[in-house]
C-alpha cells in the first residue's frame, strides 16, 4: 500500500489517501503537482483505495506539500515518512 500525504497550509495534520499500485500513486502525485502549479485554484477530489468509503476534497492553493511513501512491511512503523530516529541501535 502506498500512501499519499497532503500537508495543508495552517493545518498541522496531513490528509492521507492510499493507492495499491505504485503507478496509480505516481499518477495521483502528478495530478496533485499539476493542480498546485495551476495559476487558478481548483478543487481536487481524492478517494482512498484502502478505505473505499473515504473521500476528501481540497483546494489546490491550500496544499503546501505532498509526500508519497510505502506503507507496508517494515515501513509501517508509525513514524512520519522521511524521518528516522538516530537513537536506534
Amino acid at each position: 500500500m502506498i500512501s499519499i500525504d497532503l500537508t495543508l497550509k495552517y493545518t498541522p495534520i496531513p490528509i492521507s489517501v492510499q493507492r495499491k499500485e505504485s503507478e496509480a500513486a505516481e499518477a495521483l502525485y502528478q495530478e496533485i503537482i499539476t493542480a498546485m502549479r495551476s495559476p487558478s485554484p481548483i478543487v481536487l477530489e481524492l478517494t482512498c483505495e484502502k478505505q473505499t468509503e473515504k473521500k476528501v476534497a481540497v483546494m489546490s492553493d491550500q496544499i503546501s506539500g505532498v509526500i508519497v511513501s510505502q506503507k507496508d512491511g517494515a515501513a509501517a512503523t508509525g513514524r512520519a515518512p522521511g524521518f528516522f530516529s538516530a537513537a536506534e541501535s
